[in-house]
């Protein structure tokens, strides 16, 4: 492409570049989950923390895991032109600068850290600052191009918002956030993988070595029955452990039940099939996900009523 094309499609990017793509960069979905996770991890902390400082240390965290999604749009702007999932996002579609998208995502990561840290707690700080990191740098700008444990491993920086929140109302560790965070961590890698079922040529094209571009989708199905099964004791443990009520328990066994079938469906089918079935996995691990926090929070809010 010569040099007066790319001053072009800059001019154009300048041009079109609306507050629209800004929220997009934040990826508002995912922070939906960061904001449900981090609360409930806040909320299972039980500390008499005053709702103003609450509600900053929650806006950080939120903030924080948007940078993430800013820094990993500006990043991957090559291959997400390539992938029709992704080919919308503001910078894939020309529609904003990378230089802009890089700058937005530096200036909150730094905002909400600093925030976290000068208002509320620089334990929650450090850690928010460590999520951010991992996810900005290790997943993005290394494991997801490097490894069919891509998700995986990167993973753990979609996990961490409830440790963040637990650390910044009480500078403390306890089991309570790491099951929390053990839950969100062997979700994902069933819950992305669902997907890569269905959009494999997307991975494909775009030489995102996802598993069942790598490995094929027989050894993918394994993989997502043997996560989503690790998942039914795991989401138990807050009952058992005791810090959770019957009412959760039910709720999670349900849901994880629910969850496993609806992968367990993927065996034996392919072509058609197969696709329904993966969407199908794929929408039942986000309802999943949300249920089991959304009964955690309501079982906390109980306890410290």
């Amino acid at each position: 492409m010569s040099e007066i094309q790319l001053d072009y499609r800059a001019d154009k990017a300048e041009e079109i570049t609306d507050v629209a793509d800004y929220w997009a960069l934040l990826k508002p979905r995912v922070m939906q989950l960061v904001i449900l996770t981090a609360l409930v991890g806040m909320i299972r902390a039980g500390s008499e923390m005053h709702p103003v400082l609450a509600f900053t240390a929650l806006l950080c965290i939120s903030v924080g895991a948007g940078a993430s999604g800013a820094l990993n749009m500006w990043f991957d702007a090559d291959i997400d032109r390539i992938m029709t999932r992704t080919a919308n996002r503001p910078v894939a579609s020309g529609r904003m600068r990378a230089g802009d998208a890089l700058a937005f995502g530096l200036f909150l990561s730094v905002a909400s850290v600093l925030m976290l840290g000068l208002t509320v707690s620089w334990f929650g700080a450090a850690a928010l600052a460590f999520t951010i990191f991992f996810y900005a740098v290790i997943y993005t700008m290394w494991l997801k191009r490097a490894t069919s444990q891509n998700i995986v491993i990167g993973g753990l920086a979609g996990a961490l918002p409830p440790l963040v929140a637990w650390l910044s109302v009480t500078d403390s560790f306890a089991w309570e956030p790491l099951v929390l965070v053990a839950i969100i961590f062997m979700w994902t890698p069933a819950h992305f993988w669902a997907l890569a079922l269905y959009k494999d040529e997307d991975y494909r094209r775009a030489n995102v070595p996802m598993l069942p571009v790598v490995h094929g989708r027989a050894h993918t199905k394994h993989q997502i029955v043997f996560y989503a099964a690790t998942l039914l004791p795991l989401s138990l443990m807050p009952t058992f452990m005791g810090w959770a009520g019957i009412a959760y328990g039910v709720v999670a066994l349900v849901t994880s039940c629910w969850f496993f079938w609806s992968c367990f469906r993927l065996y034996g089918v392919a072509g058609e099939v197969e696709v329904r079935r993966a969407k199908k996995a794929f929408g039942v691990s986000i309802i999943y996900l949300f249920a089991i926090f959304f009964a955690l929070l309501v079982d906390g809010l109980f306890h410290v009523a």
